[in-house]
């Protein structure tokens, strides 16, 4: 190899699985959510403008960027045989500077300013009059590059298209295709959490609490089911794209679809607006305005939640404890059940423990990692024991509740045998008390709903609660 050969690089899509312009839009609505709006006057100014101002208002820390390992080691391997490398982006040059200055495989970076967008012909432009026409070796993925492949001496692509694929070799110039990734729908699905939608299972509650178990009444359960699956969906896309410096903080998280670059987060905005238009419309023609109103406020109190109320200490568990009664609202408002008294107030303590126990396993799990402050919440490790003891208190008074509720005259008209309910009441005191306590030991990952549906011992409370609610309804 020549000395004097360069390879030129493209950051989005090239080396690194992800956007800066996204990046920086989404990092900077996490921050504050007039952003678009002033995305808009900046954009008046032209699309360097815009890169800049969304540079100047997010905070991204390059060091944990989805950067494509394939790209960075053929990128090692070239300056190994004496090339040089060059980072030439459409991106703005500071996000450009910081993202060379970390990786260090770099001879020197290119990128946008506030008057400039360094793309396509303009990018073409400004490498012929640095090296040269055919002078050069270019790095890219978008079909913007073509018309800086027609002015280089070797075409390199990266994840690119079949059509992108046969235009690049279409121009005649020596070529090579890297495929570092494989083309595959589960990181849609997984992106949807699906796993999550079993919360939304509280919306059959009204329905078997009341033993209203007819066809119709499912049905309907059934649609809001679905529709408040496909809007929980959508909220928990928009959570991720703007919890993305957070997630790649976490030891888990960070494998998420948009934290990890499995899915472009240019994709993420189309996705979230498909599922909330999708539940919406389930919603309006099948579960009647009333539902439809209660799935329009949990959506935006979750919007809410995911802009700026999870960062607010103990609101944000009180907001948790609130979305998970409106599912229990919204079942009985799509059925046309009546709700007791008792199923609110049982419901708000209750999810209230489950909440704090959810914010109690990610202090855990900071206290292990020696992280003194939960990035992107609003708590210290200091927290730990108020919040253990705000998990335990409320899911005792939940328990206390669902007593006084056995010894109420609803329980007669409903129960031929209330006394067996009694059986609940016990064995949720013991599923309470050691949920709290697997969490304070470190064996809770995050989400205690999702952890109690994989553990065997919740499986067999939830199957003995269940025989006893039978055993009161039938005998």
């Amino acid at each position: 190899m020549d000395c004097k050969d360069i390879l030129i690089v493209d950051l989005d899509g090239t080396l690194l699985k992800s956007d800066m312009l996204y990046e920086s839009f989404w990092s900077a609505i996490g921050g504050n959510w007039r952003t678009p709006f002033l995305s808009v006057v900046a954009l008046g100014r032209g699309k360097a403008a815009l890169k800049d101002y969304l540079r100047s208002a997010a905070e991204i820390d390059v060091s944990t960027l989805p950067y494509d390992e394939v790209v960075v080691a053929y990128i090692q391997a070239y300056r190994q045989q004496g090339g040089r490398v060059a980072l030439v982006t459409a991106s703005n040059q500071i996000l450009a500077d910081n993202v060379a200055e970390h990786l260090q495989i770099f001879n020197e970076v290119n990128g946008s300013d506030d008057t400039h967008n360094l793309k396509g012909a303009s990018k073409a432009a400004f490498l012929i009059e640095r090296f040269g026409r055919n002078a050069f070796e270019y790095m890219g993925d978008a079909h913007a590059d073509l018309l800086v492949w027609e002015a280089s001496k070797k075409i390199v692509t990266v994840n690119v298209a079949p059509s992108l694929r046969q235009k690049a070799e279409d121009l005649g110039k020596p070529i090579e295709h890297l495929v570092t990734k494989a083309k595959s729908i589960h990181p849609y699905i997984n992106a949807l959490r699906p796993h999550q939608w079993l919360k939304n299972s509280l919306i059959f509650l009204p329905m078997l609490a009341s033993h209203q178990l007819d066809l119709a009444t499912f049905c309907s359960s059934l649609l809001a089911f679905v529709a408040f699956s496909l809007v929980a969906s959508s909220v928990y896309v928009l959570n991720d794209l703007l919890d993305l410096n957070a997630d790649r903080a976490h030891p888990r998280k960070r494998l998420r679809a948009f934290a990890s670059g499995a899915v472009p987060i240019a994709h993420g905005g189309y996705l979230a607006l498909s599922l909330l238009l999708g539940g919406a419309l389930v919603a309006a023609f099948f579960g009647g305005w009333a539902f439809f109103l209660v799935l329009s406020a949990y959506y935006v109190l979750t919007t809410a939640y995911s802009l700026t109320l999870k960062r607010r200490i103990v609101l944000d568990i009180c907001v948790l404890a609130v979305l998970y009664t409106m599912r229990i609202l919204a079942g009985g408002v799509a059925t046309g059940v009546e709700l007791s008294v008792w199923l609110f107030a049982f419901s708000i303590f209750f999810f209230f423990s489950l909440a704090a126990v959810k914010r109690q396993a990610e202090l855990v799990d900071m206290a292990e990692r020696g992280t003194i402050t939960a990035k992107g919440r609003g708590y210290h490790i200091e927290d730990l024991p108020i919040i253990s003891m705000v998990g335990l208190t409320a899911g005792y008074i939940s328990v206390l509740v669902m007593a006084l509720y056995v010894n109420s005259p609803a329980v007669r008209e409903l129960y031929a045998l209330p006394d067996a309910l009694w059986g609940i009441c016990c064995v949720l005191l013991y599923w309470l008390t050691r949920m709290v306590l697997l969490t304070h030991r470190g064996s809770m990952h995050d989400d205690p709903v999702v952890f109690a549906v994989k553990d065997r011992v919740s499986q067999l409370c939830f199957v003995v609660m269940l025989g006893f609610g039978v055993t009161g309804a039938l005998l």
